[in-house]
C-alpha cells in the first residue's frame, strides 16, 4: 500500500488533487488528508480510500510540517507519499514509482506546471523540473535550492536519474526510510514547510541513500499564476512576523547542522555530496575556505 499524505490549508483545489489521485492510481493507496485550522465548505467526495485528519482547533496553524508528521503517524503503508494539495498525476503514477523506489532512496516524478483546462500537465508551460541544485549558502543567505537548468535540459534521457534536490511537490519513500530518517523536524523548523526538500535530499544522501527522479512518470503542480491562486497556508499577521523569526532560527540552524556535519547519523560528510555532484553552479572552487572564513569572520 501507498499511504498519500496531503497536508491541507485551502480546499481551493484540494478536491480535484484527491479526485485525480483516486482516477489515476492503480494500485493500493489510502489518501490522508490532514485540515489545518479549516473545514472545507462541501466535505470530500466519499471514498473508503479517503482519510481526513483535522487537527481539532479552527483557525489555528499547525504548519505543514506538523500535518505531514500527523498523516504519517496514522498510515498504514508500506511506502510514504507527501504531495501538495494543488497537483494533477500520471495514469498509474503509484506503481511507477514504488517498483523503482528501494530501501533507503526517495523518488520523485518530473515536475510539471498544471494547466487548470483538464487538470493535467502543461507541456507549454515552464520546462519541466527533473532536478535542482543546493546554492551557496555565501550568495542565497541559506542553503536552499533552485533548478539545475543544465541537468534539466541535458540529461532528458537518463529515466532514474540522481536529483540532488527535489521541489518538494511530490516525493515517496518507503516508510521504513522514513522512520531512518526521523522525518520532518519541528523542533528546529517550526511549523513553516520552509527547507522541506533540503532536511529530505540531504539526510537521505549523506545517510548513504539516493534521490532519483523517475522521468517514467509525472505530476504537474499548480504554481499560481492566472485565475485563482493557490491559497498557500494562509499565515495572520503575527504568524508571518513570527515566520520570520523562525526562519532566520532555521536559517542559521541549518547552515550550521549541515555545513560543520552536526548530524549524527551521517554516513558523509556535506563536502561529499557537493563533489559527488561537481560542478555545482555558483559553488566556487575554494568554497570550504570562503565558508570557514565567514564562519570564523
Amino acid at each position: 500500500m501507498v499511504s498519500i499524505i496531503i497536508p491541507s490549508r485551502s480546499r481551493l483545489f484540494l478536491q480535484k488533487t484527491v479526485d485525480d489521485i483516486l482516477n489515476k492510481a492503480k494500485g493500493e493507496i489510502e489518501v490522508i488528508v490532514v485540515l489545518d485550522g479549516y473545514w472545507p465548505d462541501v466535505p470530500l467526495r466519499d471514498d473508503k480510500r479517503v482519510i481526513v485528519v483535522h487537527h481539532g482547533e479552527l483557525r489555528s496553524n499547525f504548519g505543514l510540517r506538523a500535518s505531514v508528521n500527523c498523516g504519517v503517524a496514522i498510515s498504514k503503508g508500506e511506502y510514504i507519499m507527501k504531495i501538495d494539495d494543488h497537483c494533477a498525476f500520471d495514469e498509474g503514477f503509484d506503481l511507477k514509482m514504488t517498483e523503482t523506489c528501494e530501501d533507503n532512496w526517495v523518488v520523485v516524478p518530473r515536475l510539471y506546471s498544471l494547466k487548470d483546462d483538464g487538470w493535467t500537465k502543461d507541456e507549454a508551460g515552464r520546462a519541466p523540473f527533473d532536478c535542482g541544485y543546493v546554492t551557496y549558502p555565501l550568495t542565497a543567505g541559506t542553503l536552499s535550492g533552485k533548478p539545475w537548468t543544465w541537468r534539466n535540459e541535458n540529461r532528458t534521457d537518463v529515466l532514474i536519474d540522481d536529483c540532488m534536490l527535489s521541489a518538494g511537490a511530490c516525493y515517496l519513500m518507503k516508510r521504513s526510510h522514513w522512520d531512518k530518517l526521523g522525518l520532518l523536524d519541528e523542533k528546529n523548523y517550526g511549523p513553516f514547510p520552509s527547507l522541506e526538500n533540503l532536511e529530505v535530499c540531504l539526510k537521505t544522501w549523506l545517510s548513504g541513500g539516493r534521490v532519483v527522479t523517475n522521468k517514467k512518470t509525472w505530476c504537474a503542480h499548480r504554481w499560481g499564476g492566472k485565475g485563482p491562486k493557490n491559497k498557500g497556508w494562509g499565515y495572520s499577521n503575527n504568524q508571518v512576523k513570527k515566520m520570520y523569526e523562525n526562519r532566520h532560527a532555521a536559517v542559521n540552524y541549518t547552515n550550521d547542522f549541515w555545513l560543520n556535519n552536526k548530524w549524527p547519523d551521517r554516513k558523509y560528510d556535506f563536502e561529499w555530496l557537493i563533489e559527488k555532484f561537481w560542478p555545482v553552479p555558483g559553488w566556487p572552487d575554494n568554497w570550504k575556505e570562503e565558508i570557514y572564513n565567514n564562519q570564523n569572520a
